[in-house]
């Protein structure tokens, strides 16, 4: 029997407290010395600090690590914050809620319920044996991964909080508008035949007694798998956006997704659905993007088309949607992002 005495077992599991307040302190420590260390880097190398090449390079040596770390920090805390919110809790407490209310904490839920692609069919099935509505799924389906606690932090670290808070408010209410519309067309007979045959089962908020070194598990457990999933997503966003922010002119960027070209919004919502990336791998190109001149409702129509309607997560849907299912799915949501681009283009 491998039962471990409390002496053996890893020291942050023997001093929670003590371990996540030195963990936080020396985190702190090492952002704060980011911006320094990428100069340094790039005054150490035979460029011009000034050329576009010069740009380039610090925007890479500068956001690769502060990406990673927002990453990994954000991660670990949701990590051990998930561990409350297990999909077998988070379908037991959308069961039986009436539509409209239950729209709006299916989207809330999704912030802090771990979802990406991969893992779309066995909620969606999950869901429908909990007897959760259609349209109230579809709420969570999309608020989760395009609300999700990577997209809002690394956006306040390189936004701040106004415009994480305006993510956070728009794409809460195109889950909860979109669910809501999708619930009232009735397309349950859309489901796929075996699907709609799945007995359903009664799900409990019950939860076992977990340790604060348990959820501190959790939370290393959480960045092994996703971190380790999106960090080459990351790279390449961030190598992307460098180009951008180095080389691409500020006129030409502004001319294709500004204020002024009426196409720019639905533009950037085609050219972002086919992406197969996430938050965190679009948000470096965002940054470049709006440091260029795009307009910022134009870059959230992109960002929100690349996270809420990736061409992978429509495919594995396909196993449990039929077609035209899927097809609403997609218009309804589009619909909700070309409506944030263009009032936001308008307003701001």
């Amino acid at each position: 029997m491998n039962t471990l005495t409390a002496s053996s077992k890893p020291w942050p599991m023997r001093q929670p407290v003590v371990f996540l307040v030195l963990a936080a302190l020396a985190w702190l420590a090492l952002y704060r010395v980011l911006d320094p260390i990428s100069e340094a880097i790039v005054a150490a190398l035979p460029v011009d600090r000034n050329s576009h090449l010069g740009g380039a390079l610090q925007f890479f040596f500068y956001d690769t690590p502060k990406v990673l770390m927002l990453l990994t920090g954000v991660v670990f805390v949701m990590g051990m914050i998930n561990s409350y919110f297990t999909p077998e809790r988070t379908r037991a407490l959308l069961a039986g809620r009436t539509e409209g209310v239950a729209n709006v904490m299916a989207a809330m839920l999704g912030i802090v319920t771990p979802f990406c692609s991969c893992s779309a069919v066995p909620l969606f099935i999950g869901f429908v044996q909990a007897g959760v509505p259609l349209g109230v799924t579809f709420s969570f389906l999309i608020s989760a991964p395009m609300v999700n606690e990577v997209a809002l932090t690394l956006l306040f670290g390189m936004f701040g909080w106004k415009i994480a808070a305006l993510y956070l408010g728009l794409g809460l209410t195109v889950a909860i508008v979109s669910g809501w519309v999708i619930g009232r067309l009735k397309m349950e007979r859309y489901l796929e035949d075996w699907v709609r045959e799945i007995p359903k089962v009664t799900v409990s908020l019950e939860e076992g007694g977990l340790t604060l070194a348990d959820r501190i598990e959790a939370g290393f457990k959480s960045v092994r798998e996703i971190v380790g999933k999106v960090w080459p997503y990351i790279l390449g966003g961030i190598a992307l956006g460098a180009l951008i922010h180095g080389y691409v002119p500020e006129d030409f960027m502004a001319s294709i997704m500004g204020k002024d070209a009426w196409w720019a919004v639905p533009l950037a919502v085609v050219i972002g659905v086919p992406m197969y990336t996430n938050a965190a791998g679009v948000i470096p190109i965002v940054q470049a993007l709006l440091a260029k001149g795009a307009a910022l409702g134009t870059v959230l129509a992109f960002m929100m088309s690349v996270i809420a309607l990736s061409l992978p997560e429509m495919i594995i849907l396909r196993k449990v949607l039929k077609v035209r299912l899927i097809a609403t799915f997609a218009g309804v949501v589009a619909t909700g992002i070309l409506i944030v681009g263009y009032v936001f283009n308008a307003v701001l």
